[in-house]
């Protein structure tokens, strides 16, 4: 029988892990309906081992993980990103597989705008990818600890959507107006005030 330790562990990354995810779409939903950005999730590459009846098969994921998310910002800016979560209170730099790391240094070399965003203990953290990759230099370890945080800016939550995107050429007072707005119709909608 598995670690009753682990199998919690286990369940509670996954349940972070994914509302990480949730946050992180509805933050590119918002972006692309008020034409701040087009970001999207990049499909994980799988291999399929055997096809079954009905659509169905069976895959497996390929070793080759590009990064979590790719987009264009309004004006033509690229931006990459990885998308990284912890329960505990550090985050390893190993995080990011050698795959991903070419990947981000690669499109930061074209000029995109490339980060890894972070979410530990109960804040998102928008890190430059110079800064990730320089974890050693930057931070003195290569891994990020909750104490480390407090020389990072929190992603500002808006409506409970992360506003990964603040501060990186597209704010503005039309943009502060749009999420003010926003911030009001989601507080009507879902919880009556």
């Amino acid at each position: 029988m598995a670690d009753p330790i682990r199998r919690y562990t286990g369940l509670l990354n996954r349940t972070q892990g994914k509302a990480f995810e949730d946050l992180i779409k509805a933050a590119c939903d918002y972006y692309r309906s008020h034409g701040i950005a087009d970001i999207e999730k990049t499909p994980e590459p799988m291999k399929v081992i055997e096809r079954l009846a009905k659509g169905r098969f069976i895959a497996c994921f390929e070793k080759r993980a590009q990064p979590d998310y790719k987009g264009t910002l309004y004006g033509g800016q690229a931006i990459v990103f990885e998308c990284k979560e912890t329960a505990t209170d550090k985050l390893m730099q190993s995080v990011v597989t050698p795959e991903q790391t070419h990947a981000l240094d690669r499109q930061e070399k074209f000029g995109a705008q490339v980060y890894v965003l972070c979410w530990i203990g109960r804040q998102i953290y928008r890190i430059p990818w110079r800064d990730w990759r320089n974890m050693k230099e930057v931070f003195g370890h290569k891994f990020i600890s909750l104490e480390d945080t407090t020389r990072l800016t929190p992603v500002r939550m808006r409506a409970g959507v992360p506003d990964f995107l603040d501060a990186i050429g597209t704010e503005g007072p039309e943009r502060a107006a749009e999420f003010a707005a926003f911030e009001r119709q989601w507080y009507v909608e879902n919880l009556g005030k």
